[in-house]
């Protein structure tokens, strides 16, 4: 039969270890859910970003065609609708530049729809959010007694006050 302080010596440092191991590994799993979430906010980030560029291109290119194309073409449609109908040159204007303005609209909206989706993506927004949800839950975690955890606690404290 082996010492009873030795015994206790023994289950005290297995308890301490594996009391060790598990807030190692609950440091370790919680760095990697937070560099998970960062990971995440970026990517949708990336994917925000990237949706208001192509939003931002389709209106640029939209007045890019209005601007460079309204002379140039204005006169090729006015001159190709007054061989093809015979109406008078300025009716033949109002056409061609209505044209543009049809062909500019329909660059805009493209322009729109992608924002749209860029403003609705909300990325980073939800990934804050699981970020405070997993903070509120953290929060409220408190460590749960051990079985038999009372019965070492009084050992424990029957040596302190020994010791004393």
């Amino acid at each position: 039969m082996s010492h009873p302080a030795g015994r206790t010596g023994i289950a005290g440092n297995g308890a301490e270890a594996s009391l060790g191991q598990l807030v190692a590994s609950a440091t370790t799993e919680m760095s990697a859910l937070v560099h998970d979430e960062i990971a995440l906010a970026k990517a949708q980030l990336r994917q925000d970003v990237k949706r208001g560029a192509i939003s931002g291109m389709g209106f640029m290119a939209a007045g890019m065609v209005l601007l460079f194309s309204l002379p140039m073409l204005s006169f090729a449609l006015a001159y190709g609708f007054r061989a093809w109908t015979g109406w008078h040159m300025s009716v033949c204007f109002l056409l061609s530049f209505a044209v543009n303005v049809v062909v500019a609209g329909l660059l805009a909206l493209v322009g729109a729809v992608f924002a749209k989706k860029a403003k609705r993506g909300k990325g980073p927004q939800k990934t804050a959010a699981s970020v405070k949800q997993t903070a509120a839950v953290l929060q409220n975690v408190k460590p749960h007694p051990r079985p038999g955890s009372s019965a070492v606690q009084e050992k424990a404290a029957a040596v302190a006050r020994s010791s004393v």
